[in-house]
């Protein structure tokens, strides 16, 4: 679908794109990014990023959501982000785009049984004590 270049109005709305379509846009001719599954083509703003131009290029075609709120953005950079919209991602491609993977740290499960936690290190205690008796006893 094409998309308007109507800024500051919510033409928009009701405008989808596919995912599929949104990964094409992913070179400094055609540069789109997706956040909160709003669709922004922000070719004309490359030159204009105060991040530089690499940081949308590394997003484009893609959903760049996450980084978009780690970085913080003022009231300001959020309102004009706004006349970059030319629609939204299809509903049915919004489980597609790519979910943050699980942390890597693991927590213990409590399932073992409490007497696993004291009979280990009494085992160890007991080894060390007869190993000590044995060096001294020589």
């Amino acid at each position: 679908m094409v998309g308007s270049s109507e800024a500051g109005s919510e033409a928009w709305r009701g405008r989808y794109y596919r995912l599929e379509e949104v990964q094409k846009h992913n070179n400094s001719q055609s540069t789109w990014i997706i956040l909160h599954h709003r669709i922004y083509d922000v070719t004309k703003f490359l030159d204009e990023h105060p991040g530089g131009e690499e940081v949308l290029r590394e997003q484009a075609g893609g959903d760049a959501t996450e980084n978009f709120e780690d970085v913080g953005h003022s009231t300001d950079a959020r309102a004009m982000s706004e006349t970059f919209i030319i629609g939204e991602l299809h509903p049915d491609d919004r489980e597609k785009l790519q979910k943050r993977p699980e942390p890597l740290i693991t927590t213990v499960q409590s399932n073992s049984s409490s007497w696993s936690n004291w009979v280990i290190p009494a085992i160890a205690a007991i080894i060390a004590a007869l190993m000590y008796r044995s060096y001294m006893s020589e």
